[in-house]
């Protein structure tokens, strides 16, 4: 390590110290790999966008960090004070579309083996390939120790403000922004006495993660790409139905879904307690600045929460959000301990499934920035060490991904969980005063049927007893 070009060493946060974790113990999974991918048209500046890279690492102290863990007690990032982004270029201008599409899938999967590093700085890499005269597609591969995607919109705008200025020959003035290290030194005062007693009375009871084996498949064959995602669109009417339900209750979208997923889960594990993850924000409200923050923030947390079926649907969503906003104020809990303040076995997961609600509008931010470049197509992966990721993009369709370990679920069951959704959401959309008995599973077709078979036993019955 050169220490001429050291800028600052400080401790990890509890989150990073968990992907550092698993990034290191599995390393041939790939974990924590984040890839966003851009196909845009356009006279694409390539000096220009090379440039802003490097004036954004420059200013986000977190893009020039390095890990070291080896022979010390624990491990500490390293902040360089200058860095060199690595920018690829390839070609495949005379390449038909077919053979494109084969060859960037097979890029996009060997960028994903290819991982990081985590001890070189920086832990982002940018691949430009032009496929037509002004057709390109851009992938940018990150490791999740360096962010989270809450902060990747903010280093996305500082990049394309900057792009834009450098093509235009104006100044570049990107506004100031606190150093990651600020957090950490946030971190270190909290007292973790007040966020225990939150926990342990959340988590009174829970023994075991709720299982999700009722889904899992046995015996799948070994695939090259272990991780995979599938995605469903909800109808605008339906969104719009969700969304005018939400502001009416003063409810969250998030809690909405949230509360979806917690119905399913129970009926998936005939449980009436579930437990899920939730990933949250994690930026502190008391941290001056901290919106503009880059960095890794965001926390897995679980959502513990009974079932009722008698519960109307509103009442069940609002202790839901109540749980939520209590929750926050203990956002920084590093998942270790809360797993340990509960009675789940050090040999089992807290759960299995975690819900994210990205309600932070990355392609809509690219998008914003028209005037050189037009974004065709916006594509994301990314990878963690939990079995099942649902997942929820917000807009005026309303998004449902699930990402999936391929060991344990194959394509027809996820399909079936996305199906089983969207068909939840529409029902709470159309029904929101019903009881949780009463949400039910079948499309409004299948119910039509349901209910006609049913008219025609009781009927036979009938006359069979009479």
């Amino acid at each position: 390590m050169n220490t001429e070009n050291i800028q600052d060493i400080y401790e990890l946060s509890p989150v990073q110290k968990g992907i550092l974790f698993h990034s290191l113990y599995t390393p041939e999974l790939g974990l924590y790999f984040i890839q966003y991918t851009y196909k845009v048209s356009g006279n694409l500046n390539i000096s220009a966008l090379e440039q802003a890279w490097q004036v954004v690492a420059a200013k986000h102290t977190i893009l020039r960090t390095s890990f070291y863990w080896q022979e010390i007690d624990k491990p500490l990032q390293v902040v360089h004070q200058q860095v060199k982004v690595p920018l690829e270029q390839q070609d495949w201008r005379g390449i038909d579309a077919v053979e494109q599409a084969k060859r960037l899938q097979d890029f996009l999967v060997s960028d994903r083996q290819r991982g990081f590093d985590v001890s070189q700085a920086p832990l982002i890499r940018i691949t430009v390939i032009q496929l037509a005269d002004k057709v390109y597609e851009i992938v940018w591969s990150k490791h999740h120790l360096i962010l989270d995607g809450w902060s990747a919109p903010i280093v996305t705008m500082g990049f394309f403000q900057t792009y834009k200025a450098l093509c235009q020959g104006q100044d570049i003035s990107l506004s100031p922004s606190r150093p990651f290290k600020d957090y950490i030194t946030w971190l270190r005062k909290q007292d973790l006495s007040q966020a225990e007693a939150f926990w342990r009375k959340l988590l009174k009871g829970v023994k075991a993660p709720t299982p999700l084996n009722n889904l899992k498949v046995t015996n799948l064959s070994a695939q090259a790409e272990k991780y995979d995602e599938q995605q469903i669109k909800l109808s605008t009417a339906t969104t719009a139905t969700l969304q005018a339900f939400a502001r009416q209750h003063q409810l969250t979208l998030n809690t909405i879904f949230q509360g979806a997923w917690a119905i399913l889960l129970g009926r998936y594990s005939c449980q009436q307690e579930v437990v899920y993850g939730c990933g949250v924000s994690g930026r502190p409200v008391d941290l001056l600045g901290v919106e503009s923050m880059v960095g890794v923030f965001i926390n897995t947390l679980p959502i513990c929460i009974k079932l009722n079926s008698e519960q109307f649907l509103l009442e069940f969503l609002q202790q839901l959000q109540a749980q939520q906003i209590e929750m926050r104020q203990y956002e920084y809990s590093p998942l270790v301990d809360v797993k340990g303040w509960s009675a789940v076995p050090r040999n089992l997961p807290l759960f299995e499934s975690i819900v994210v609600f990205e309600n932070y509008p990355v392609p809509q931010i690219v998008q914003n920035h028209e005037d050189d470049l037009n974004i065709l197509e916006f594509k994301g992966f990314y990878k963690t060490n939990y079995l099942l990721n649902v997942i929820g993009y917000p807009g005026s369709e309303l998004v449902i991904g699930i990402n999936y370990d391929c060991q344990h679920f194959d394509v027809a069951t996820i399909t079936g969980i996305l199906k089983d959704f969207e068909i939840l959401l529409t029902g709470i959309a159309n029904n929101p005063h019903l009881q949780l008995k009463n949400l039910s599973l079948l499309t409004e077709e299948q119910q039509k049927i349901a209910s006609i078979l049913e008219q025609e036993i009781s009927f036979n019955l009938a006359v069979n007893c009479s």
